[in-house]
């Protein structure tokens, strides 16, 4: 986990840093009349209204180190002209992060130091076997 909760990827125009820390957290909340955690759920289950999204993905912006007024002219070209189904992922993956925190790239990487994991011993299943050939 990466405790900055910053996520970086592909969102319109090219590469973008989003995060959102406790105040971005607090300003969602209150302008989605709801906690992350229930904005992250209706998110994910399809019931998501307009500022879920569209906040997220502003508020993200911000905190990944875009000036406000940067952020509003991606808003309004990435989200507002284009349709809301499209922003749905990336508004759950920026709020994600935040409420659990950034997935490092390197697996088996810990704080205090690269570690390599092997696998103790390969499954025997019919299904594992047979997906490996």
């Amino acid at each position: 986990m990466d405790g900055s909760a910053k996520v970086s990827f592909d969102w319109g125009d090219g590469e973008h840093a989003f995060r959102l820390p406790i105040g971005g957290l607090r300003s969602l909340q209150t302008k989605c009349e709801a906690g992350p955690a229930q904005i992250h759920a209706r998110l994910v289950d399809g019931s998501w209204r307009v500022d879920d999204i569209r906040e997220t993905i502003l508020l993200g912006l911000i905190g990944g180190g875009k000036t406000p007024t940067d952020a509003l002219v991606l808003v309004r070209r990435f989200v507002d002209e284009r349709p809301l189904v499209e922003n749905v992922l990336p508004a759950t993956v920026i709020l994600g992060a935040a409420l659990t925190g950034a997935a490092r790239d390197a697996v088996g990487e810990r704080a205090a130091g690269k570690t390599s994991t092997k696998a103790k011993r390969a499954s025997s299943s019919r299904r594992s076997t047979a997906l490996a050939r």
